[in-house]
């Protein structure tokens, strides 16, 4: 697996205008965004190629939505080698999201597909999300899993009740009947 490209600086984020900051004076989270594809001799299969002009659409996006909440997106895009494809195509054309697979996010699954040039003979990736497949991953389904990972960052999940296992009723001004 060979890391590619890397834009994980912890110091440093956007701003909703995606104006360059420093995230120690702001408390900025990071929301992480990892890809992995094959590249082989510098190519890829043009699946991959678009989910990769998605992504970078995506991330923008998501940087300039989520600056103002002091979340910082970083990307990461690692190649992986003919070798590694070999062993599990499936692996390629992944996306995690606060180590997430898009998938997950999005209540999908995977399913996989005929692919050309690089890949070829493989069956790769796809996803499955409702009635639609998607060979290449669009924006708009990373634009949407990045924000519901965000929110999980911004308003964490809560195991407990304030009620202390007693049922809450909604005529009173508590949430609990005491």
């Amino acid at each position: 697996m060979v890391l590619l490209a890397v834009q994980v600086n912890r110091n440093q984020g956007h701003n909703s205008k995606g104006d360059l900051m420093n995230s120690k004076d702001n408390d900025m989270q990071v929301l992480k965004i990892k890809w992995q594809r094959l590249v082989s001799d510098g190519r890829t299969c043009r699946r991959c190629e678009v989910t990769e002009e998605e992504l970078d659409k995506a991330v923008i996006a998501l940087r300039q939505s989520l600056g103002s909440l002091n979340i910082q997106v970083s990307l990461e895009k690692v190649e992986l080698s003919i070798a590694e494809f070999d062993e599990d195509p499936l692996q390629s054309n992944q996306i995690w999201l606060n180590d997430q697979l898009l998938e997950d996010w999005l209540g999908g699954k995977v399913n996989r597909s005929q692919c050309c040039d690089v890949c070829d003979p493989a069956e790769c990736r796809v996803i499955e999300i409702g009635e639609e497949t998607y060979e290449a991953i669009p924006a708009e389904l990373i634009i949407r899993a990045g924000l519901l990972a965000a929110s999980r960052m911004v308003i964490p999940e809560t195991t407990g009740s304030c009620c202390d296992g007693e049922t809450p009723e909604v005529t009173t001004t508590c949430c609990c009947q005491k």
